[in-house]
């Protein structure tokens, strides 16, 4: 009989992590009695992937408002901060922008718009169309903000986030200036001091300013770089990926995912006696239509993974095939014709009509994507992912 069953993605249950837990050794636990639990049979190249907000708490890796402001105050002294481009998030912004403006005098805060970067909008594209705006060179204040388009809700959260940030902002006894720009270097009219807060074009945000002669300018991946009275850090991202943990504290994105995403596949695979790949996954990268919005917040989809997860999908289109090579086949005559094609496929398939329309993206985004999706941010408790059958093709039988 022929398989059935191509891709299988379950979450695995496990108990709540804490500081200090030996985490791979309870993820491979969890996922050996989900595995005599469900009966299930394993296989080499098996992924299981492992959220990285249990890695970053098993690490105890948290820092507080006061570190963040410590680490502002040092590196800024008196100066005014232009902060710029910052994500539109409770979650994931509210308590660095506290932390930064308890750290500083005065903040003049510099919005894009219409929306952030991952596609959170302050207002529409119509609407900036209607009142013959043109975002990519005109710069508003605050008040001409108002006065264009008011006082606007985010659809989902309900949250008017120019006042809610300066709110943050003067809560802290920071003075606080907001206008609104998509061109980093308008901040420089303003201060010459910046935070660059964009996550995926941290980089290009910072070369520009330096090139337009800021004095200082540091992005979000060099605060909280290394440890302030104790707390924890993250030395390659800094606070890019943190998220709220209390109202007063951040948990930061984990260190050493590699690290642990390779000893985490040793222990399964002995204890499987299957190769068995391993990765850490924060956000998936998929957009939702309707809010437009992008979900990477993170600044990677996944931080550590095992080499066997590594390089792009090599992946003949099916669809294509069927209409063009194999169009006068059918049933069994196709089905053999098909997995033949794909057994003898080239091992690298770029550019290759028969190639088209495939997904070209890093595995590791794919299979991270898969388990965020899978694990979901709610209350499902399952922050370990069990992965089966995903490198195998039309053309493999077990």
């Amino acid at each position: 009989m022929s398989r059935t069953l191509g891709v299988i993605s379950r979450g695995v249950r496990a108990p709540i992590i804490r500081e200090g837990d030996d985490l791979a050794k309870i993820v491979t636990d969890s996922v050996m009695a989900a595995i005599k639990e469900e009966n299930i049979t394993v296989h080499d190249r098996d992924i299981v992937g492992v959220t990285e907000a249990v890695v970053a708490r098993s690490q105890g890796n948290y820092c507080s408002c006061d570190d963040i402001a410590q680490d502002v105050k040092e590196k800024f002294s008196d100066s005014t901060v232009g902060l710029i481009f910052p994500i539109l998030s409770r979650n994931r912004f509210s308590l660095i922008l506290k932390g930064i403006a308890r750290g500083a005098k005065k903040i003049v805060l510099m919005l894009s718009y219409p929306s952030d970067e991952v596609g959170n909008h302050l207002v529409s594209l119509d609407q900036v169309d209607e009142e013959g705006i043109n975002p990519y060179s005109d710069v508003l204040t605050e008040q001409e903000y108002r006065k264009h388009f008011g006082y606007q809700k985010h659809e989902f959260t309900g949250v008017d986030y120019v006042e809610f940030y300066k709110q943050l902002i003067t809560d802290e006894d920071c003075e606080c200036e907001i206008i609104f720009a998509n061109n980093a270097t308008k901040i420089l009219a303003y201060t010459d001091a910046v935070i660059c807060a964009d996550i995926h074009s941290r980089a290009r945000s910072k070369r520009l300013l330096k090139a337009a002669g800021a004095r200082l300018v540091y992005g979000l991946d060099d605060l909280m770089t290394k440890p302030v009275n104790g707390s924890g850090y993250n030395s390659e991202y800094g606070l890019l990926g943190s998220n709220k943990a209390t109202e007063n504290t951040l948990k930061l994105f984990p260190r050493d995912s590699q690290a642990f995403a390779e000893k985490l596949s040793k222990m399964l695979s002995k204890e499987t006696g299957k190769k068995i790949e391993a990765l850490v996954y924060g956000d998936g990268a998929f957009k939702d239509p309707q809010g437009k919005i992008w979900e990477l917040a993170d600044p990677v989809v996944s931080p550590g993974y095992t080499e066997g997860l590594s390089g792009l999908p090599n992946e003949v289109k099916l669809k294509y095939l069927a209409d063009n090579d194999f169009a006068q086949l059918k049933g069994d005559e196709l089905k053999a014709a098909m997995k033949d094609f794909i057994a003898h496929k080239n091992k690298d398939l770029k550019g290759q009509m028969v190639s088209q329309g495939t997904t070209p993206r890093k595995i590791t985004d794919l299979i991270g994507s898969l388990c965020d999706l899978t694990s979901g941010s709610g209350d499902k408790g399952t922050p370990i992912i069990f992965i089966q059958g995903y490198f195998d093709t039309y053309a493999d039988e077990y």
